[in-house]
C-alpha cells in the first residue's frame, strides 16, 4: 500500500505520496471549474436548482479519478477538466433523481437538504434533466487540445454510462428488488456494477481516452475501475450501517429501512470488509506496468476502503 502522510519513505525509497494534499489541490481545482461551468441564467430558478446540487460539495472523487488517469497516460488537467466537470454533472443528476420520493426518498445529501426539499419535486426533476443535457454540451464545446475522435469516444462513453445498459439499468433492478428477501449475490453484483460502477469506470476510462491511451492500457484501466467501483459500493453498504447521519451527510440506515439487499446483509460486515480489501488489491495490481506514475490512482484506491463517509 502507499503511505499518505508525506513522511520520507524508509530504505532510500521514493517519498511517500501525500494523498491528503493531492485531494485538497485537485478538489479545489474541480470546485473552481464547476463554479465557472454553470453561471446563472434565465429562468434563474432552474439554474439556481442545478447549481445548488452541483456545488454542494462532496468528495469529488469521480472528476479527480478522470484527471488522475489523464495525467497518468500523458495528458493534462486542462484537456480533461471539461469531461471531469461533465462527469460530476452526471453524478449530481443521478443523486438528485435518486433522492426523489419515487426513488430512494431522502431528505439530506452532502449534509444539506436534498434538491426537491428546497425547490420542489418538479424543479428537482428538471434540474437533473438540465444537468444531464448540459454535460454533453459541455464536453463537446469546452474540450480543447484533444483530437475530435477522442472527444467523440468520450461522448459516446458518457451516453452508454447513463443508459439502460448502465446506470439506469442498475437503478431499475435496484427498485425492483426492494423489499425482497431472496436477492442473490449475482443480482446485487449487477445492480452495483451498473448503478455505481459504470460511472466510476467511465471516469477512469474517459481520462485514458482523452490522453490517447492504447486499447491495452484502457483494458487495464477498466479492470482497475471495475474493482474500485465494486469496493466503493461495498464500503457504502457498510457505512450505511456503521456511520452516523452527520458523518455520511445523508440519512443513515436507509438500506435497512427500505429492506434493500446489501453486501453486509448477504455476507456480514467482516466478510464484506475483507471482500472490499481484496478488490482494492486486485485493482492496484492492474496498475503495476505504469510504475510510480500510478501513485495517485493507487492512493485513491486505498482511500476508498479507508473512508468514513
Amino acid at each position: 500500500m502507499v503511505a499518505t502522510d508525506g513522511r520520507p519513505a524508509p530504505n532510500g525509497e521514493s517519498p511517500a505520496f501525500d494523498l491528503s494534499t493531492y485531494l485538497k489541490e485537485r478538489k479545489a481545482q474541480v470546485e473552481a471549474a464547476l463554479d465557472r461551468s454553470l453561471p446563472l441564467g434565465y429562468p434563474e430558478k432552474i439554474y439556481e436548482a442545478m447549481r445548488y446540487s452541483l456545488l454542494a460539495g462532496g468528495k469529488r472523487l469521480r472528476p479527480i479519478l478522470c484527471l488522475a488517469t489523464c495525467e497518468l497516460m500523458g495528458g493534462t488537467i486542462e484537456m480533461a477538466m471539461p469531461t471531469a466537470c461533465a462527469l460530476e454533472m452526471l453524478h449530481t443528476m443521478s443523486l438528485i433523481h435518486d433522492d426523489l420520493p419515487a426513488m430512494d426518498n431522502d431528505d439530506y445529501r452532502r449534509g444539506k437538504l436534498t434538491n426537491h426539499k428546497v425547490y420542489g419535486e418538479d424543479m428537482a426533476i428538471l434540474a437533473g434533466d438540465g444537468l444531464l443535457a448540459y454535460s454533453f454540451e459541455y464536453v463537446a464545446a469546452q474540450t480543447q487540445g484533444v483530437p475530435a475522435e477522442r472527444v467523440l469516444r468520450v461522448i459516446a462513453r458518457l451516453g452508454w454510462t447513463l443508459s439502460a445498459a448502465g446506470l439506469v439499468g442498475g437503478q431499475v433492478v435496484d427498485l425492483e428488488c426492494e423489499g425482497k428477501s431472496d436477492i442473490q449475490a449475482e443480482t446485487l453484483h449487477y445492480i452495483h456494477t451498473h448503478k455505481t460502477g459504470a460511472l466510476l469506470e467511465s471516469c477512469v476510462v474517459c481520462g485514458g481516452i482523452l490522453a490517447g491511451a492504447t486499447d491495452a492500457d484502457i483494458e487495464r484501466l477498466s479492470r482497475y475501475a471495475q474493482n474500485i467501483g465494486l469496493a466503493f459500493q461495498i464500503i457504502d453498504d457498510i457505512l450505511d450501517i456503521t456511520a452516523t447521519q452527520e458523518e455520511l451527510g445523508k440519512t443513515a440506515g436507509k438500506d435497512l429501512q427500505a429492506q434493500k439487499a446489501t453486501y453486509p446483509s448477504l455476507w456480514g460486515l467482516e466478510a464484506s470488509k475483507a471482500k472490499a480489501q481484496e478488490l482494492i488489491e486486485e485493482a492496484i495490481a492492474q496498475l503495476e506496468p505504469f510504475g510510480e506514475r500510478s501513485q495517485p490512482l493507487i492512493a485513491l484506491a486505498d482511500f476508498i476502503t479507508a473512508r468514513t463517509y
